[in-house]
């Protein structure tokens, strides 16, 4: 049998956490922070289509401008987000908007609408309405066992159901398969355009489903913390400029 927490352990993690993180405050601010100079690792949650964009662009920075900070990426159960956070095992989440305690901190980052990826030679690739979407087969792509995705939960709200033939856990899995199908794989602008390999083609959602906001977390007690600071200043960087990509290809979609 595995250890798991007690109520009263994990009613403690949040007075630990602040203590913890006021005595590493009193540390990093008497010095400051020198990327050039220090030595850490920060984890990052993040899921899998983002990952895949935002790490080689945040490690081509930090292989010169700070050598000896080490990022580490996991894929962090919704459910246990806040946890993580709180306990100082996980810096920065980035993921869709979600209902979490006042103490975890976010910002939006990227929105951006969903489009819908298949191969060139599909039926579809020369013109493709929602009765055409409806009708054709599925690729789901999800960390979750079952149930329905975001854009599910959006079609259910107006009425209609897709056909989910495959259920994968990573977009490469799903982009693979595209090449190979008929199927069509939905996924927000904001992974597509990094994504999309030869022989593929890029289609507008044809219904009206709200584009996907992507939010940065970070537990309250992290904020003045200068190391901390400095790693957001760097994410968000990355992510406004994947946000400037989205908004400029938008037009040609």
């Amino acid at each position: 049998s595995r250890m798991v927490p007690t109520a009263r352990a994990r009613a403690m993690v949040s007075p630990v956490r602040h203590a913890l993180g006021g005595f590493q405050r009193c540390l990093s601010e008497e010095g400051g922070f020198d990327a050039s100079e220090a030595e850490r690792t920060f984890v990052l949650g993040l899921r899998d289509g983002l990952e895949g964009q935002l790490l080689p662009a945040l490690m081509s920075q930090f292989m010169d401008e700070a050598p000896g900070v080490k990022l580490q990426s996991l894929t962090v159960s919704r459910r246990q987000m806040a946890t993580e956070l709180a306990s100082g095992r996980l810096d920065l989440a980035c993921d869709v908007m979600l209902a979490l305690p006042e103490a975890i901190e976010h910002q939006a980052v990227l929105h951006g609408p969903l489009v819908v990826m298949m191969r060139d030679s599909h039926p579809l690739a020369e013109g493709m309405d929602l009765p055409a979407y409806l009708a054709a087969q599925h690729v789901l792509v999800s960390s979750r066992r079952e149930g329905p995705g975001l854009e599910d939960f959006g079609l259910a709200r107006q009425g209609y159901r897709r056909h989910i033939r495959l259920r994968c856990q990573h977009y490469q899995a799903a982009l693979s398969t595209v090449q190979q199908t008929d199927l069509l794989l939905t996924m927000p602008a904001s992974l597509a355009g990094q994504l999309r390999r030869q022989g593929l083609v890029l289609k507008p959602f044809p219904g009206e489903l709200p584009g996907l906001e992507m939010h940065l977390y970070w537990h309250r007690d992290q904020s003045a913390d200068p190391a901390h600071s400095w790693l957001r200043q760097q994410v968000l960087a990355q992510l406004q400029t994947m946000q400037n990509e989205i908004e400029l290809s938008a037009p040609s979609l």
